[in-house]
């Protein structure tokens, strides 16, 4: 079976010239007067994506570069910026899409990390001297590069490189004058010459389609339709199992927990996993056949997310059960700490 184009390995010349600039942006070294705060953007000439990019050492602690890619990525970023308990609830890493550079020591490079560093004959000594670079995606364990990204984070190095001596220059760089639009690196044509320019631009909202992907067995919708309806609440929710699934062949993933619980005996009544991406697509199936195994209509379904809201409200109506956005769902954040205390429960007897 051949490798989907976006997916494809990087080759030797990708990485060298990778390499190249990541050395180069080692020696700038510009976390001497940057903050992971003075965000920035270079738009892929590709396919029109945006990074914004996050020079990472200030604190003296992780040093290099996170690019996170486009609105989903800066979305992200702000999360774990302005809501910081949300690292704990959602866990950094499904937070995070983005590219990362940072600078190791050789202990904690994996073999194909130091086989490439071989295959190029670079030498590298010292502490935290060691490029590791690492792909980010929600829902999917740290990765290595495919070619896109490889590209892509190469011209983002190449216009940091530019970029952060002018800022250090010229402090002012990244002020502009309307609130929410960002300094972007942009390669256009001009006079018959392609070239890089500086311009501003608001973040590209993501789109949300909300539609029916399944048409349902009309017998199977008329007896669950039939079936009387109790006055009682259920909870609906989505989270991250902390649990990575390793498959040959693909990016290890962490499932998707699909919750449905009572809202009064926080009793569960389906706990459904999934692969990342596919939550929605089985949401309406797995709602069915919860009310199938407890043969009962609810009168209200309680979720927290608005996209849990825009796609069950409409699917919901069919069967007159209200559907309902709420800020907490008790029921569900019990089942989550009871699943974290076995997990850690589970960890500490594997010590012993």
């Amino acid at each position: 079976m051949s490798t989907p184009i976006e997916e494809a390995l990087p080759s030797l010349a990708e990485w060298k010239e990778l390499y190249a600039q990541a050395v180069r942006f080692k020696e700038i070294a510009p976390w001497n007067w940057m903050w992971d705060s003075n965000l920035f953007g270079v738009k892929n000439p590709e396919d029109g994506e945006i990074g914004y990019c996050c020079i990472l050492g200030a604190a003296g602690e992780v040093f290099g570069i996170s690019v996170y890619l486009g609105h989903e990525g800066l979305e992200g970023y702000w999360k774990a910026v302005n809501h910081p308990e949300l690292i704990y609830d959602e866990g950094a890493i499904h937070l995070k899409k983005c590219l990362l550079l940072t600078f190791e020591d050789r202990a904690d490079l994996e073999e194909p990390d130091l086989q490439v560093i071989k295959d190029l004959e670079l030498k590298f000594k010292g502490s935290r001297a060691w490029p590791e670079f690492r792909s980010y995606r929600p829902g999917y364990y740290p990765w290595y590069l495919t070619s896109k990204e490889v590209r892509f984070l190469t011209l983002c190095l190449e216009q940091t490189n530019e970029t952060v001596l002018r800022f250090k220059v010229d402090r002012q760089l990244f002020d502009l004058p309307e609130h929410g639009r960002y300094f972007v690196r942009v390669w256009e044509e001009k006079s018959g010459k392609r070239e890089w320019k500086d311009t501003s631009l608001k973040p590209v909202p993501i789109k949300r389609i909300v539609q029916i992907t399944k048409n349902f067995d009309g017998r199977r919708m008329e007896n669950i339709t039939a079936l009387p309806q109790k006055q009682m609440a259920w909870e609906v929710d989505f989270f991250y199992s902390p649990a990575v699934v390793r498959e040959k062949g693909k990016r290890p993933y962490f499932p998707m927990m699909l919750l449905f619980s009572d809202h009064d005996s926080y009793f569960i009544f389906n706990g459904h996993l999934t692969e990342p991406g596919r939550y929605l697509v089985e949401l309406h199936e797995q709602l069915l056949q919860t009310i199938e195994k407890v043969k009962l209509l609810p009168e209200e379904i309680l979720v927290q997310r608005e996209e849990l809201h825009a796609y069950l409200k409409p699917f919901c109506e069919r069967f007159g059960i209200r559907v309902s956005l709420v800020e907490e769902l008790p029921a569900v954040r019990d089942a989550r700490s009871g699943m974290r205390e076995f997990l850690v429960a589970g960890k500490g007897q594997e010590d012993h």
